[in-house]
């Protein structure tokens, strides 16, 4: 994510506290604060942790679903829920900081967001988890905004890149750490917390920063502030829930006509929002908080759909790789965090070269990043394609090595490009629109490929038997098993596998798979027979159909990325052609 360090009107920013910021380059006779780096590392620590936790539950997934028993629905509103959250949260809180104190906001959502890390690593079970994850992305939403307009007030202006590059560093160092950060935790296992440790480990770090920023960073406000748009904030909000929890609780209620009421219902509550806050630019009266005359520049309104769109990609391909490596290729959380690992330790890369490439290319840059993700999306689908149910992590890396560059090239400079197309008095309220763009894209793609990905994992199911039972049934044959013995286990079989494709919660075992265990158990063959037998089955035919269903619904699900991607790209063509001449401000990933 990113967001220009200004208040969200641009307007002139009032700095008090313990250590006034130095505006000596702005022509102010201010000090300033001898403890701004570590004001620094405060503020970090909060962003560090917040975009540490958009990925770092990825690797998770599998055992959070192991031991809470988390339906797939349950498992996509853990991710979509704190974006979600995040999102609705985001402007407002903005809002809040101008109004209230940037400090301030900042300590409220760091305590917060310090606390529902807590409750999530406490969950009894899967809506405990929902629930606080959803309350974490609430926190987030008011600590995030804060932290730019801090360094703009801590920092005199010569000290800005210099403050600013680490900020950059510190969000893709986030981004490259999670899936290995959360990998290592859950395989370390400290204390006997298995998966729970990826959100205890925000405990210590944000006491430490709550108790060193109480006296170390300086308070400041926008002068002339504008008031909350309470009423845009609960229609937005409220038109975003109806939007997003139809599509991730659809499937797993077949459907059924309350979810497309609820969807119809968002589009008519978005486009009250949109009224009233067109009544609200139209009258002059108020502070809308989205200004729609924003909409009447084209770089405004292609820059909101390339971010909106290109976002319900990014952390859904994580979802989705990690959920095929760990269940059906048996990756531990820390290996499928390292097979990821080639696509962030690129997009690093990618972003730290992309200012040089925005001063040559300008908007073109996007463009250029947006190619590389989609092709490097067709090289996932053709390499698996390929290799099917020998899969390995290392064999991604080519493909994810293209794509992470690529989205080093999008992602670091995608807000600053967008915004040197429009207007600079409406750079501060189209930064956080276009942030929170990144955020509801994110959680719209999450609840998107958590359809796809699962219904092709049931749709698969038999076209995985067809190519395994002829194995099974000829293993079973040389063992000297009986053929009416054979056809009753490998139908036994089939309908385990069959059941378990189509449940919610993979990890669990249906009835039907029980009572193939039973029937084996029971019959009248040799001991030795019997053992064989189940050896076939779990040890051969049950991981060969598994890996290949995956393979298979993995190949069809990347197509989604291939789709939004190259819209993206398609869009980038109708963005004003500008090369931004203040230097790339820090893009973010959501």
């Amino acid at each position: 994510m990113g967001q220009t360090p200004v208040g969200s009107d641009g307007q002139e920013e009032l700095a008090s506290g313990p250590e006034r910021p130095d505006a000596e380059d702005d022509g102010l006779d201010q000090a300033a604060p001898r403890n701004r780096w570590l004001a620094l590392t405060i503020v970090l620590s909060g962003v560090f942790m917040q975009m540490l936790d958009t990925t770092i539950v990825m690797v998770a997934v599998p055992p959070i679903q192991a031991d809470l028993g988390a339906s797939s629905a349950q498992l996509e509103l853990i991710i979509a829920g704190y974006s979600l959250a995040f999102a609705c949260v985001l402007i407002t809180g903005g809002r809040l900081g101008d109004l209230y104190g940037r400090k301030r906001v900042f300590l409220i959502g760091l305590t917060g967001f310090t606390l529902a890390s807590a409750l999530c690593g406490a969950a009894p079970d899967a809506p405990f988890l929902v629930a606080s994850r959803i309350f974490q992305g609430i926190c987030a939403g008011l600590m995030f905004p804060q932290a730019l307009s801090i360094l703009q007030t801590t920092f005199p202006k010569r000290e800005r890149p210099k403050a600013l590059a680490i900020y950059g560093a510190c969000v893709g160092l986030a981004m490259v750490c999670g899936p290995v950060l959360g990998g290592s935790l859950i395989e370390l296992d400290l204390f006997g917390t298995d998966w729970r440790m990826i959100f205890y480990v925000n405990v210590p770090i944000g006491i430490a920063a709550l108790l060193l920023g109480v006296g170390v960073i300086g308070e400041s406000r926008a002068l002339g502030a504008p008031r909350l748009d309470v009423v845009g904030a609960l229609l937005v909000t409220t038109g975003l829930f109806l939007l997003v929890l139809p599509l991730v609780l659809g499937q797993e209620e077949d459907w059924p006509a309350w979810t497309f009421w609820m969807m119809g219902g968002s589009l008519l509550v978005l486009g009250l929002f949109y009224l009233y806050e067109r009544r609200l630019t139209a009258r002059s009266v108020g502070t809308p908080l989205l200004r729609t005359t924003l909409f009447r520049q084209r770089g405004f309104t292609m820059g909101l759909l390339v971010n909106l769109v290109v976002f319900m990609g990014v952390p859904a391909f994580f979802f989705i790789s990690v959920m095929t490596l760990q269940v059906a290729f048996e990756y531990s959380a820390i290996g499928a965090g390292a097979a990821l690992l080639w696509f962030a330790a690129m997009v690093g890369a990618g972003s730290g070269r992309s200012a040089q490439v925005v001063k040559k290319l300008g908007t073109w840059t996007l463009t250029l990043g947006l190619t590389l993700m989609t092709l490097g999306m067709v090289g996932v689908i053709i390499t698996v394609n390929i290799v099917e149910t020998d899969l390995r992590g290392w064999q991604l890396a080519p493909a994810l090595m293209v794509a992470g560059l690529g989205g080093g090239f999008f992602l670091a400079p995608v807000i600053s490009v967008v915004i040197a197309s429009i207007r600079s008095e409406d750079a501060g309220t189209a930064s956080g629109v276009l942030a929170t763009a990144q955020q509801v894209g994110s959680a719209i793609g999450i609840a998107v490929i958590g359809v796809l990905f699962f219904g092709f994992i049931g749709d698969n199911a038999q076209r995985s038997l067809e190519e395994t039972e002829p194995g099974l049934r000829t293993s079973l044959v040389e063992q000297g098993l009986p053929e009416p013995a054979v056809e009753e286990i490998v139908a036994g079989f089939g309908q385990c596998f069959d059941d378990r494709a189509q449940s919610q919660d993979l990890s669990e075992s249906p009835e039907s798979c029980e009572a193939m265990r039973e029937r084996l158990a029971a019959s009248p063959l040799p001991d030795e027979a019997k053992q064989l037998t189940a050896q076939a089955i779990e040890e051969e035919a049950a991981p060969l159909a598994l890996k290949t269903n995956f393979a298979q619904s993995y190949q069809q699900a990347v197509w989604w990325q291939v789709g939004v991607f190259g819209a993206g790209l398609l869009l980038t063509l109708a963005l004003p052609k500008v090369r931004p001449k203040g230097g790339v401000t820090p893009g973010g990933v959501g």
